[in-house]
């Protein structure tokens, strides 16, 4: 696959975060031809507690952040998140910076790195449902892992290696689906223009 990006989008902010470590994990060992992997930060955004006064889906934005925030997303074909498990679902940075826009979504594809005690997968089914409304096609390969046996002492990142191939196999679905969903994009904007 040639001339794709895929954005890594650490879903928490909270001090003290893992998402940050695994990120950079992901972006370390996500590997495919012709492909663009980069990390995104939703810290480095600064996001508020959703402040627009209109429905993304009309697509009027009126604040400098959310311009911001929506320029980055359009930016990639794909996206791979990682989300710890919050209370049985996932942290409330990720779900609000997802509703803060519509099309930049839209026919794009992702993958899903979760965490937790439960390797997160809470957290993953619920992102599941709100990916599917914003358009995005999810792949099934998960990469889930656990605070119990991916952490020495619950700080160190020590991640089984296992999981490289459960990541090797999850970035193989996100590019195949991100450049077969690439034409879908193309006609959108083209009927845009």
């Amino acid at each position: 696959m040639s001339n794709l990006r895929i954005g890594i989008i650490v879903g928490s902010v909270r001090p003290g975060r893992k998402g940050l470590t695994v990120g950079e994990w992901v972006k370390a060992n996500a590997k495919a031809d012709g492909v663009e992997f980069e990390l995104v930060d939703l810290a480095d955004f600064a996001l508020p507690n959703l402040d627009e006064a209109l429905p993304a889906s009309m697509g009027q934005y009126q604040n400098a952040h959310t311009k911001a925030w929506g320029r980055k997303i359009d930016e990639f074909d794909g996206y791979i998140f990682v989300t710890p498990e919050y209370n049985h679902s996932l942290p409330g940075s990720l779900k609000n910076a997802l509703d803060f826009l519509s099309a930049e979504w839209h026919n794009k594809a992702a993958a899903i790195v979760s965490y937790g005690s439960m390797g997160g997968v809470r957290a993953n089914e619920h992102l599941r449902q709100i990916l599917a409304e914003l358009e995005i096609a999810d792949v099934r390969q998960n990469v889930m892992l656990s605070i119990f046996t991916d952490w020495k002492n619950f700080s160190e990142f020590t991640p089984a290696d296992m999981h490289l191939a459960e990541l090797q196999k999850q970035v193989d679905q996100l590019t195949a689906w991100a450049g077969a969903l690439k034409p879908l994009r193309a006609e959108d904007e083209a009927l845009a223009a």
